[in-house]
This record gives C-alpha cells, sequence and structure tokens, in this order.
C-alpha cells in the first residue's frame, strides 16, 4: 500500500491551498470548485499530496491551539533557518527548533491559519531517493 494523500479540513481551503503553492512549493493536482472547494496540492515529487477542504457539517479543527507533536506537516528543507525567515515574512510564526545529535535541524512553524508545520533537514535522509 501507498499513501495517496492526508486530509485537513480548514475554513478558507482556496486561501491555503494558494499560501501553499505560492509559499511551500507544492503544486495543484486537482482542486473542485464550490461546495467544500477541495483541493489537491502535491509536492515536488508529485509522490505526496494533501487534500485541503473545508467540510461545514464538521468542525475545522483548533489546529492554533494544538500541540504540533499532536499534528504536524512536515517538509524536506535544506536551509531551515533562511525557509523560516521566509516563512516570517508571509503570515507563518515560529514554534520551536532542535538540533538532534545525528545531525539533523527541525524548526517547526504554524501556517498563517495555526497549522503546524515542520522545516526538516535530516543528518540522515530517512527517504528514498
Amino acid at each position: 500500500m501507498k499513501i495517496e494523500h492526508f486530509a485537513f479540513n480548514v475554513a478558507d481551503p482556496i486561501a491555503v491551498a494558494e499560501w501553499y503553492v505560492t509559499h511551500m512549493g507544492m503544486t495543484i493536482a486537482r482542486k473542485m470548485d464550490g461546495g467544500p472547494n477541495t483541493h489537491f496540492l502535491a509536492d515536488n515529487s508529485g509522490q505526496v499530496m494533501i487534500e485541503i477542504y473545508n467540510n461545514p457539517p464538521d468542525q475545522v479543527p483548533d489546529y492554533a491551539n494544538m500541540n504540533p507533536l499532536i499534528l504536524h506537516l512536515a517538509f524536506v528543507c535544506e536551509n531551515p533557518e533562511e525557509k523560516r525567515a521566509e516563512l516570517e515574512k508571509v503570515g507563518a510564526t515560529f514554534a520551536e527548533e532542535v538540533r538532534i545529535k545525528d545531525g539533523s535541524h527541525l524548526v517547526m512553524m504554524r501556517d498563517p491559519w495555526g497549522l503546524a508545520i515542520q522545516l526538516c533537514k535530516r543528518g540522515v535522509s530517512m527517504l528514498k531517493a
């Protein structure tokens, strides 16, 4: 089995999708106008997607008040310090920074809607090339 996507119920899927495309390098693989305004966003490998939508019958989680260790979206990032500075200029906020003995550098942030995002520079890559 292979994961196709992970879905997030958000208040404003159009704005969230636009931010991730503009600032996180994602592309719109598919979108559905109207209704829940579903957007499937692919990473630059085209192998991993997230789904952003608004489903009013259910609640939008209070991402901003969730501990980032409960839920976060992690991105491979070659220069977490530089990307942190870029993202802070466009509405993201810093949460914490961790350096691990294996050389990994992890920067936890929140997007403008409060969802935790992590910038990961691993000492040893966990992904297959």
